[in-house]
Order: structure tokens, then C-alpha cells, then sequence
């Protein structure tokens, strides 16, 4: 390889959460980098093969792709990790694309949030024009760019693998938010799309697009087959699930991960440790990757102290004069607790929107809505500008910490407590149909 393939990295991070920076291949650790006195990092590698990467500034991370020779810099400020990443050097203009496509993404996504209740035709439309509007802006790009062959094959997945997501998606949501069942009245060529997309891809492996793919396609697959009810993640379907991977994906890496990810997802619904069992001795025939596996069998463990009656585990919180609060002293009466942060926007508006309604009905209940990765000035100043106050509002100092002992990956998570502080269901969505029916 030799000095033909000598890459730079480096950057400056604005409000540091702490004093490193990851850098990784396929979730592997290939280097750790530390801040200067000034909050800077500077990395040369003598040989650094070209392809996607990731790095991450904990909790947050980002993808950057490096061709041949590419020298790249960054800029951050980690209160606002996504809208504030810029790359300059060599090799910035298609970094810069895919943080603009990543952008977008979360913009469609908070567009989308009420479209999932429309009928197929009008969220069909409103999709598709988005979709063509992001095909315009990338063949602009390209051929303004000219980028490599490599990092073209990146930017149409993430188009494709993001556009189908959403696809896949609607038929759930749709129900779950609207009770309608509409997933075997689709036309015939809604699913067209899935023809294009190969699932043994392992150079796509790590990428979050394939992931939020491959879990929602499976899950769609299973739910339309069954016919019934939504839930899939009754044991019955996500065996399913697993034995429809085996047929599907031959490369072992790709089946490793996508299992994985099934077994996380399944842990966080089923509380039946029966059921866990059975599912369990399929997954360990068909898992490969012990790391894998025992960080599973982690999560599985973590879940079993939020069984239903178990007190909540501590977690560090601080209230909006940044003093600590305890919570098992904050709860005297039933309580609903909701989490939200500043970039999922539309969920955060609609969160405090429902809460509004809840308020409204039962009056006996008290509601306590977490924030979850954002600065305490952002977080407050966000309350301020939404005027966010039908809520008891707190801030997660740690999110690994909430991570492990609340199991909390994503804001969409709802949890009923009791009024005596145990737990009375630590798994649920205000966004349910039936959320209502929990509360009696």
C-alpha cells in the first residue's frame, strides 16, 4: 500500500462532551483520537483503505467516507452535533452532500409524522415528490462533484435504502396511529422497490439506512403475512422473523447483524421470560458473533429490572435550575413519563401536543417529560421558545447511563409508574392507538 494511500483527519469541537474522538470501520474501533487544550484532533494515516467510516463523540455519532489521499477536517459543536457538522479539505464536497442528505432525511421524517395517517395515495405522493426532489439535488451533485465510483454506490443506497424504509413503515404506523388496517389492500406495485435492493450487500452492512431497512421490511413482511393483530413482537412472529432472515440473507456478517438487531428490538417488547427462553435457543443456533450475542444477553438482563411492579432504577436527572432530582421522591401519584429532544422536533411538538389531551382527561395523573441529549442552555431555551409547560420538565445528564439501566436507544419510549414508584408498564408508546386503555 505504502504512501499512495496516506489519509488526514482531524477537527475542532465546539462544547466537547468529553475529551476523545472514536474512529471506526463496520463498528470496530480502528483508532481513538484526543482533543488539545484548544478541543482539536489531527491524525495522519500512513494507510487507510477507502470506504465509509464512522466517528463518534459520544452519545452522537456521523458516517464520513474517505477516497484515496483524502484529507479531511471537521467542525462541531456538539449541542447541535448534526446541523453544526461541516468537513472541509480534500474530499469535503461529497462528506458535506451526505450530511445534506442526512439532514433532509430527519426533515422528511418530522414532515412525516402526520402524513403516516393518510390514506396510501396521498402518503404514495407526498413521499415520491420528496423522493424525486432528493434523486434532482443528487445527480446535481454528482455531476458537479464528480466524485468516486465508491462513494456513488453510498449516496444511491442511502436514497434507495432511506426512500424504502419509509414504505415500509407506512402500513404500521398507519395502523398504529389510526387503528385502520390497510397492509393487504396496498397495491400491488407499492413494493416494487424492494427488487432493487440486494440484502446480502455487505459493504452496507453497518449503515444505518440498512439496518432501519432490513428491521422494518421484516417486521412489514411478518405483520402482512399474519394478517391479525399489529404486534410484531409476539414470540410467534419475531421466530418468524429470524427464520425468514436464514432463507434470506446468505452473507453471515449481514445475517449476524440483522438478527442482532431483531433480538434487541424483540427484548425491549416481550416481558415473558418464557417466551424469552424459546426465542433465545433460536437465536443462539443462528447468532455467530459472541461480542454480539453477550451484549444482547446484556440487554436482556438490563430489561428483566423493568418487569412490571420492579421499583425504576436511578438514573442521574436535573430539573430547570439544574439542581438533581430524585425521582422515586417526585412520584406520589400515577405518572406518565415521556422522553424528547431538540432534533427529533416533530415528535417533541406532538408529544407535549398529546400530553395537552391526557392533561385534559385525567387529572389525577402527573406527567414528567425527560429531555435526552441536548445542553442544559438548549434544552432550556427550547422550553421557553415552544413554551413546553404542561409537564414536569426534566434533562438526562448521562445517556449511557439511561441507556443501561432504563434501556432508553430513541426519544419513542413511555413509561407508566405507579403511584407507589414501581414500575406499571416501562414499554410503551404514547402514540398508540390504544395508549389510552394502559391508563384504566
Amino acid at each position: 500500500m505504502g504512501e499512495n494511500h496516506v489519509a488526514y483527519f482531524g477537527g475542532e469541537i465546539e462544547n466537547p462532551k468529553n475529551n476523545f474522538v472514536v474512529f471506526m470501520k463496520n463498528d470496530k474501533v480502528v483508532d481513538t483520537f484526543y482533543l488539545d487544550k484548544n478541543n482539536r484532533f489531527f491524525h495522519k494515516f500512513d494507510s487507510l483503505t477507502p470506504g465509509l467510516y464512522s466517528f463518534k463523540h459520544d452519545p452522537e455519532y456521523q458516517y464520513v467516507f474517505f477516497d484515496k489521499n483524502d484529507s479531511l477536517m471537521i467542525r462541531l459543536n456538539s449541542n447541535d452535533f448534526d446541523n453544526t457538522l461541516m468537513f472541509c479539505g480534500r474530499g469535503d464536497e461529497k462528506n458535506n452532500f451526505m450530511m445534506e442528505l442526512y439532514l433532509k432525511d430527519m426533515k422528511l421524517k418530522n414532515d412525516l409524522f402526520d402524513v403516516y395517517e393518510q390514506p396510501e395515495k396521498v402518503f404514495s405522493k407526498y413521499l415520491d415528490t420528496s423522493n424525486k426532489k432528493i434523486t434532482d439535488l443528487y445527480r446535481k451533485r454528482k455531476s458537479f462533484i464528480k466524485w468516486s465510483e465508491e462513494f456513488d454506490e453510498v449516496a444511491k443506497a442511502n436514497i434507495l435504502l432511506n426512500y424504502a424504509y419509509k414504505k415500509e413503515v407506512f402500513p404500521i404506523v398507519h395502523e398504529f396511529k389510526t387503528g385502520e388496517n390497510i397492509k393487504t389492500d396496498l397495491p400491488k406495485s407499492y413494493y416494487n422497490y424492494r427488487k432493487k435492493i440486494d440484502v446480502n450487500q455487505a459493504n452496507l452492512l453497518y449503515y444505518s439506512p440498512f439496518i432501519n431497512y432490513m428491521t422494518s421490511m421484516l417486521n412489514n413482511i411478518v405483520l402482512t403475512k399474519n394478517k391479525g393483530n399489529l404486534d410484531d413482537m409476539s414470540l410467534e412472529n419475531n421466530i418468524k422473523k429470524l427464520e425468514i432472515v436464514d432463507t434470506l440473507v446468505k452473507n453471515k456478517h449481514v445475517k449476524n447483524l440483522v438478527i442482532n438487531n431483531i433480538a434487541n428490538m424483540y427484548l425491549l417488547s416481550d416481558q415473558c421470560s418464557v417466551n424469552n427462553g424459546k426465542f433465545f435457543a433460536l437465536y443462539s443456533k443462528m447468532v455467530s458473533d459472541k461480542i454480539m450475542k453477550s451484549k444482547v444477553m446484556e440487554t436482556a438482563s438490563n430489561i428483566q429490572k423493568l418487569r412490571n411492579n420492579n421499583v425504576l432504577p436511578k438514573v442521574s436527572l436535573l430539573d430547570m435550575n439544574n439542581q438533581p432530582v430524585d425521582l422515586n421522591k417526585l412520584i406520589t401519584k400515577k405518572t406518565i413519563i415521556y422522553f424528547w429532544n431538540k432534533q427529533s422536533d416533530s415528535h417533541s411538538f406532538y408529544s407535549h401536543k398529546k400530553i395537552d389531551e391526557l392533561k385534559a382527561k385525567y387529572s389525577t395523573i402527573q406527567f414528567i417529560a425527560i429531555n435526552i441529549n441536548n445542553s442544559q442552555e438548549d434544552w432550556l431555551k427550547e422550553i421557553k421558545d415552544k413554551n413546553f409547560s404542561n409537564s414536569i420538565e426534566l434533562r438526562a445528564t448521562d445517556f449511557k447511563e439511561l441507556q443501561n439501566n432504563w434501556v432508553i436507544n430513541k426519544v419513542y419510549r413511555t413509561m407508566i409508574i405507579n403511584k407507589n414508584g414501581t414500575i406499571n408498564n416501562a414499554f410503551v408508546s404514547l402514540f398508540d392507538a390504544n395508549f389510552e386503555s394502559y391508563l384504566q
